[in-house]
């Protein structure tokens, strides 16, 4: 199958290797080119603008940053609405709030184009073995015909209602993981006095309620990171949380009602990223938090 990918940062570069070990002949566009060569290198060829990515294309695959990404490739001089994409299928798996999938949804059908939304839980390592979860929103008609794709994708794809409420259900599954991250740093920081070894520490966590299903894939992660090991390449970067984070936030807002865990989250990524940990791995912010905490219990005492 001929698919186009719009956006190869790390998931859309991690579902091109997917699509490319299954077969597929891929397209690529990105605003930062540079961001294509993993992919380039196995044989995906690159084109110079959205509208010239999807010109062949059965399925137009979008992974964007957010909002103002999906404007600006959808809907610039040379982006994808300037071509012709009649009887195309489109899936955007950005993280985006609903009412950017419904607007989206909404000048793909009358340009006669097929769309659903599908954002998806998961970081590289699970896209890269098809093992992601799909939220998908849309059309029962337009999601049967993108679930075989998907289901190349995803350990588990749930047609979750119309356009929007894959959104909906995305920014749900992250907002208690995402605050869980700052929760880890505090609980560790008031289990300091105990001298566990973070190994010790984090095992004993694991094995509690206090400990969501997440830790059974990063609890090396958080260990290396308590440890003060060098971080290794980010999954899921605490940029890209602060991002998620604000989407919350203004959805919450949107439907008339604060989201006050998520502020407080985002408040310490925020601090964590003007302190220079903006590209390192969600999981390094509990370590973060309890130098920080060391810090501040010192200047007090």
């Amino acid at each position: 199958m001929n698919i186009t990918i719009l956006g190869t940062g790390r998931m859309g570069g991690a579902i091109g290797e997917r699509l490319i070990d299954q077969g597929h002949t891929l397209v690529l566009w990105n605003r930062s080119a540079d961001k294509t060569l993993a992919l380039t290198k196995r044989g995906a060829t690159l084109a110079s603008s959205p509208a010239l990515a999807v010109e062949k294309a059965d399925v137009v695959i979008s992974v964007l940053t957010d909002a103002r990404a999906i404007e600006s490739t959808y809907s610039s001089p040379n982006g994808v609405l300037s071509a012709q994409i009649k009887g195309k299928l489109f899936i955007d798996m950005s993280t985006v709030r609903p009412q950017t999938g419904i607007d989206l949804g909404a000048q793909l059908k009358a340009a006669g184009a097929a769309f659903i939304e599908c954002p998806v839980g998961g970081t590289v390592g699970p896209a890269r073995e098809g093992k992601l979860l799909g939220l998908a929103g849309g059309s029962t008609e337009d999601f049967e015909r993108a679930k075989p794709l998907l289901d190349q994708l995803c350990r588990r794809v749930e047609h979750v209602g119309e356009l929007g409420s894959g959104a909906s259900m995305k920014l749900a599954i992250n907002l208690p993981l995402l605050v869980y991250w700052q929760a880890l740093g505090e609980a560790l920081a008031l289990a300091e006095m105990s001298g566990l070894s973070p190994e010790k520490m984090i095992d004993i966590l694991s094995d509690t309620s206090g400990t969501p299903a997440i830790m059974k894939m990063r609890a090396p992660a958080v260990v290396s990171a308590l440890k003060g090991e060098p971080s290794t390449p980010a999954h899921f970067n605490i940029d890209s949380i602060r991002k998620d984070l604000r989407t919350m936030i203004e959805e919450g807002t949107n439907l008339g009602f604060e989201l006050p865990a998520a502020q407080a989250a985002l408040g310490a990524f925020n601090k964590a990223s003007d302190a220079g940990l903006g590209e390192l791995d969600g999981t390094q912010l509990a370590a973060w938090w309890i130098r920080q905490a060391k810090s501040t219990a010192k200047a007090t005492h």
